[in-house]
Parts: structure tokens; C-alpha cells; sequence
């Protein structure tokens, strides 16, 4: 099973491991920025950004959703976003994660669709994850040649949630983490 961004966060230094924390957790950039995550770049609706430095870098696009829409009740919903991370050290590529704001239904999947191209992503907590690596890198594959995303998912309390976030800029932030961290295609 692929393994969550956060559960390896704990074996990076305390600065930087506190860092990712407060990333993964959804703060603002420039809050993050203050704990040591440098912007690089703005791509439209992403931003690329790296932690760390030579083989601890870990460099990440964020985007967060152009419209966020809900059937059902719910309460308050904290911060939505997607990321696509590098890890160089664990020599991790392309890990796609989901932050929804709110805890998924236990067992539940979520539904993303690219352009028609469609994939169901496993849930832990608030967090979506792709099952492996090779589904990770077929989804960024659709991401990079898509306009839009269209992410479903459903709530603990049984909201269902669709969020659309655009694709506009995402190859451009793609190539700049690959090169932020040294990643040839």
C-alpha cells in the first residue's frame, strides 16, 4: 500500500520535519515559509515549493481548488488542496495527495476526474492517497495533459464534497520541482 506523506516526515530533522508538518497540515505558504519551505515559483493555479536542501530537498506543487461544492450538511471545512511531492531522499516520485478539509468516510474512495480519465484514490483521515507509485505517476501523466479536475469524495458525516481545480499551469510547475530536484524525465 503507498505510504502517506506524513508517515516518513518523522525521520527528517526537527526543523524540517516541523516544516512538513505544518505543510501537511494546511497552513498558508507564507507561514510554512517561516519554518523553512522556500516558494520557488507560481505557475497559475500552482506553486512550487522546496524544503531542505542537496539529498533532504523535498519539493512539492500545491494547488488548491477553483470552486468547492457540497450536497448534504456540513459544518466548517478547513483548508483543500492537492499536492504532488518529491522526496529525494527516499527517492520517492510524483506522490499525489488529497487534503479534503474534512475526514473522509472510513473505507470510502475518492473519485477524480481528468479530462474522462478516471481514478478512485484511497482515504486515511483527511488525506487521499493513489495505491502505488505507478498510479501516482499515471495520475500526474493525466494532470500534466488535462485542463480540469473534478475530485469527489464524502465526509465522516456523509457530505458529499466535489471540488474543480484547474490543470492550467501544472506542467510548468511539474518540470520546475523535477528540476528543483534533480530529477530527469
Amino acid at each position: 500500500m503507498h505510504r502517506p506523506f506524513i508517515r516518513p516526515v518523522k525521520k527528517f530533522s526537527i526543523g524540517l520535519g516541523f516544516a512538513a508538518y505544518l505543510l501537511v497540515f494546511g497552513l498558508s505558504s507564507n507561514q510554512v515559509e517561516a519554518k523553512g519551505v522556500k516558494a520557488v515559483k507560481s505557475f497559475k493555479a500552482w506553486s512550487v515549493h522546496v524544503i531542505g536542501k542537496k539529498n533532504k530537498r523535498i519539493c512539492y506543487i500545491h494547488g488548491v481548488p477553483k470552486l468547492l461544492s457540497k450536497i448534504g450538511k456540513s459544518k466548517r471545512r478547513d483548508a483543500t488542496y492537492i499536492q504532488v511531492t518529491h522526496r529525494v531522499k527516499n527517492k520517492v516520485r510524483n506522490e499525489v495527495s488529497i487534503t479534503a478539509g474534512y475526514v473522509y468516510k472510513k473505507e470510502s474512495e475518492v473519485k477524480v476526474n481528468i479530462s474522462g480519465n478516471k481514478f478512485l484514490l484511497f482515504t486515511d483521515g483527511g488525506t487521499a492517497w493513489a495505491k502505488d507509485a505507478r498510479d501516482d505517476s499515471v495520475l500526474v501523466v493525466a494532470m500534466r495533459a488535462g485542463a480540469k479536475m473534478v475530485v469527489t469524495g464524502i465526509s465522516s458525516r456523509g457530505t458529499v464534497t466535489k471540488d474543480h481545480y484547474s490543470l492550467a499551469g501544472f506542467t510548468a510547475a511539474h518540470r520546475e520541482i523535477n528540476k528543483s530536484c534533480g530529477i530527469k524525465k
